[in-house]
């Protein structure tokens, strides 16, 4: 099973654009803050960059913005590769399957 879920928030809007072959594709990236803190007493922060395809990344980059809280089901891919030293380097791509939306969405003028 390759399963990552998170909570979090973005750090900036969504990313949304077309690759040349008409596929869609969205990029966002997620602060969590941990738990702890640490010997100076503050908390540390851990970012983690996501892409989702097709229909979920229109919907992110249709109703997400810099500051919502989300929540984001996804899976994890490996990259391996060589540096100009040749040396193996290691990478992983987060790719969202599902996200919830957990900010609470803005009242418009026209609903009032």
């Amino acid at each position: 099973m390759n399963k990552f879920l998170l909570i979090g928030n973005l750090t900036r809007d969504p990313e949304f654009s077309e690759t040349a072959g008409g596929h869609k594709v969205c990029r966002f990236t997620v602060a969590v803050n941990r738990p702890f803190t640490d010997k100076d007493n503050e908390r540390k922060t851990d970012f983690f960059d996501f892409t989702a395809f097709r229909t979920l990344a229109e919907t992110v980059a249709k109703y997400c913005k810099k500051g919502n809280k989300v929540g984001v089901e996804a899976r994890i891919e490996t990259n391996n590769y060589e540096d100009a030293q040749g040396n193996k380097r290691y990478g992983y791509n987060f790719i969202a399957l599902e996200v919830e939306f957990l900010t609470p969405r803005e009242k418009s003028d026209a609903a009032e």
